[in-house]
């Protein structure tokens, strides 16, 4: 049986989205889960602190430490993992969640939100897996999951949006590097992205609201999809640039209308599938 049941994950970006939703998918299993993020008091706007991402994990059944951190600074970093590996005597999955966007063009893009993307997406995910690749090698079934877009050198997006394209491009590079490197010491390196919009707080703060959100599927979604990746076999399963629904359909999963918003509503395609609306919503 297909299970996370004791198997210790830590996660970045955790208290709040698609970080805390595979949190609580695998804490339904009864699994060990390291919650790394930076909120540590409630905030008007982003729901959610470490402390009550670690209740409510454990309420779902999982065990779970919080671990105050910030993915750009190496030495807190490895007091995360140092603390994962003292309370769980291991790590067997990473999940790079935690991200950073700024929807502008290069004139319009401070440099100081340049450095944010990338020190927190292309950066923090490096980091975060070299870090835990010396314990994710005597793991029985390691895998390393990026919440990443598929490589696709289309110059539409880079144009869009080129300073976040790069930084989220650097996620999924790491991706396609370290599953050819870790693959025959069977560490599984894959990439999930989602097919359409996804109700978090980037989408009500940043790109539209309300209006936006009812145009999105929920965060249990791309939740069921790392469950059914991260419980597959590392060594048979590498390399890939998995989509949320194309994953849950290879499962027999047909009926995806649960996950809607909004039940019925015509559905927003995430960034990086296919062209770029020109609806783009911009800072700046």
């Amino acid at each position: 049986m297909r299970t996370l049941a004791g198997k210790t994950l830590l996660i970045t970006g955790a208290t709040r989205g698609i970080g805390k939703a595979i949190a609580l998918r695998a804490a339904r299993d009864g699994a060990n889960i390291a919650v790394l993020g930076k909120t540590t008091e409630p905030h008007p706007k982003l729901e959610g602190t470490v402390d009550s991402a670690v209740a409510d994990i454990e309420a779902a059944g999982g065990k779970a430490i919080g671990c105050v951190c910030d993915i750009r600074i190496d030495e807190q970093v490895a007091a995360a993992v140092d603390q994962t590996v003292k309370t769980f005597g291991g790590i067997d999955i990473v999940v790079n969640n935690a991200s950073a966007i700024f929807l502008a063009g290069t004139l319009d893009t401070p440099m100081k939100r340049f450095d944010l993307m990338h020190q927190i997406n292309t950066r923090g995910t490096f980091l975060t897996s070299q870090t835990c690749l010396p314990h994710l090698l005597k793991a029985s079934n390691p895998h390393i999951l990026a919440l990443a877009p598929p490589v696709r050198m289309s110059d539409a997006w880079f144009a869009a949006t080129l300073p976040y394209t790069m930084a989220k491009y650097g996620m999924s590079l790491c991706v396609l590097g370290m599953s050819q490197e870790f693959r025959a010491q069977g560490v599984a390196v894959n990439a999930l992205w989602p097919k359409t919009g996804i109700a978090t707080a980037a989408v009500q703060n940043l790109l539209g609201g309300d209006m936006a959100t009812r145009c999105c599927r929920k965060p249990d979604i791309v939740a069921d999809a790392a469950w059914s990746i991260l419980t597959r076999e590392s060594r048979s399963c590498t390399g890939n640039f998995f989509i949320d629904e194309d994953v849950l359909r290879e499962e027999g999963v047909t009926d995806l209308e649960h996950y809607s918003v909004t039940p019925g509503a015509k559905l927003m395609q995430d960034f990086f599938l296919g062209e770029p609306s020109g609806q783009i919503p911009r800072h700046g």
